[in-house]
């Protein structure tokens, strides 16, 4: 089995050397059909491009290699190597992502239950300490320890996507602005 703990203490160097703040590393997938998945970002924008991917896989490959030629394979048997931003509904692995998305909607798998609930979703409300509260769409005004959450993500919503228009947009041709109230207005005729 593999020791994911080992792996991203194998690419946390790698990333930082190239000024990224790894997000998470993830193996999922079964025999020959596995996909090692390593999310990263730029610290001030929360973003990786296309260069960016391709420069911490080049990086993460050549270092995984040379220790499967030295008989330390960190990821035994085949597998492919994904590099990613984290994406627009991201994980959230570390205790600062909590912090960084107050106000968003997420939804929480816990290890046990709180409030006769495994799994929270709604606005995350505060994080105080290793605490996380969450304003659950069930039961209300749920706090947790950032130790009980099994994985979590955000949800998909008009006001994360307001909140995580591209802060570079070098490459972009047009970035088209939709007026969501002229739609509404067109059908009301």
């Amino acid at each position: 089995m593999t020791d994911l703990a080992a792996v991203a203490a194998l690419v946390e160097p790698e990333a930082q050397a190239l000024g990224f703040d790894l997000v998470r590393v993830h193996l999922f997938g079964a025999g020959d059909d596995r996909t090692l998945q390593i999310m990263a970002e730029r610290p001030e924008t929360g973003q990786l491009n296309i260069d960016d991917c391709a420069a911490l896989s080049r990086r993460i490959s050549d270092l995984f290699d040379a220790l499967e030629e030295a008989g330390k394979d960190p990821v035994p048997g085949s597998y492919r190597l994904e590099v990613s931003s984290p994406g627009i509904d991201r994980p959230l692995t570390r205790l600062k992502d909590y912090g960084n998305w107050l106000g968003h909607e997420a939804r929480l798998v816990l290890t046990e239950a709180a409030q006769g609930r495994k799994q929270l979703t709604g606005e995350l409300l505060s994080l105080e300490g290793e605490m996380i509260s969450v304003n659950d769409k069930k039961v209300g005004h749920v706090t947790v320890p950032f130790g009980q959450v099994l994985s979590a993500k955000l949800m998909l919503t008009n006001k994360l996507i307001a909140a995580t228009r591209p802060l570079d947009t070098s490459g972009v041709d047009d970035i088209e602005e939709i007026d969501e109230n002229a739609d509404l207005e067109e059908q009301e005729d």
